[in-house]
C-alpha cells in the first residue's frame, strides 16, 4: 500500500513479489493451477490469492512459507475485490462469495450473479455495502448486500457497438468522483444550488416529423 512493491501471479502457479527499489523478485505464494487474482490487504498486512485450482488462499503472511488459511471454492476463481472488511470472490459457476474479513475463515454470504453469463470482474463498493459485477455479455450489475436494499439493485448494458458486444474485463471506482453506491442524494446534496436552464427552441424542435411507412399495419 506504500507503492514500493508489486505482486504478480500467472500460469506458472506462483506469486512473485517485486520490490521496485531494484531487488530480484521473490516467490511468496504457490497454487496447484494458474493464479487468477492477487490482492494485498493493508489493514491486515496479508496477501490473498485466488486460483483456477478452486482455492482461495487466505492469507499469506510474507514472513511464512504457507498460507494462514485455505478456503475451498465451489469452482475456479475468476475474480476478487477487497474493500476491508468486505471481500467479494467471483467463481466460474456465476457464484459470488462474500467474506467479512473480520471473520475471514467463514463465508458471510453466497449470491448467484444477477447477470446471465460468465462473470469476468467484480468491484466492492468503497463503503463496503455492496459490489459491482461485470460479465462477458457487456453488462454490469449493481448489488447491495443488505436485504432491505434489494430494490435498489439494477443492471445496465455497456461496451457495445451496433451488433458487437464486448466483455467487461475490469471495474473500479474513481477515488474522488461520483460514488455509485450512494446515488444521486450524495451527488446532489440539499445545499447544492438549483439551476434552471433555458433553451430557445428552433423550428425543427417543434415541427412534426413525417411518419415512415414500413409497409406494416
Amino acid at each position: 500500500d506504500d507503492g514500493s512493491t508489486v505482486f504478480s501471479g500467472g500460469c506458472d502457479k506462483q506469486v512473485k513479489m517485486w520490490p521496485l527499489a531494484g531487488n530480484q523478485p521473490v516467490t511468496v505464494a504457490m497454487h496447484d493451477a494458474p493464479i487468477k487474482e492477487v490482492a494485498w490487504i493493508p489493514e491486515m498486512n496479508y496477501l490473498v490469492t485466488g486460483s483456477l485450482d478452486k482455492n482461495l488462499k487466505q492469507y499469506w503472511d510474507l514472513r511464512q512459507q504457507t498460507p494462514i488459511h485455505t478456503q475451498a471454492l465451489p469452482e475456479r476463481c475468476y475474480t476478487l475485490s477487497v474493500r476491508y472488511p468486505l471481500m467479494v470472490v467471483g467463481t466460474a459457476d456465476r457464484n459470488l462469495i462474500v467474506f467479512n474479513l473480520q471473520n475471514p475463515q467463514t463465508e458471510f454470504k453466497r449470491i448467484v450473479s444477477p447477470l446471465k453469463y460468465q462473470t469476468r470482474c467484480v468491484a466492492a463498493f468503497p463503503d463496503q455495502q455492496g459490489f459491482l459485477v461485470g460479465s462477458i455479455e457487456g453488462r454490469v450489475g449493481v448489488h447491495h448486500l443488505d436485504d432491505g436494499l434489494q430494490s435498489k439493485n439494477f443492471t445496465f448494458k455497456c461496451h457495445r457497438e451496433g451488433h458487437d458486444i464486448y466483455s467487461v474485463n475490469s471495474l473500479n471506482f474513481h477515488p474522488v468522483c461520483y460514488d455509485w453506491s450512494k446515488g444521486a442524494e450524495n451527488h446532489n446534496p440539499p445545499t447544492a444550488k438549483n439551476c434552471i436552464y433555458l433553451h430557445v427552441p428552433q423550428e425543427a424542435d417543434v415541427k412534426g416529423k413525417p411518419r415512415i411507412n414500413t409497409g406494416k399495419r
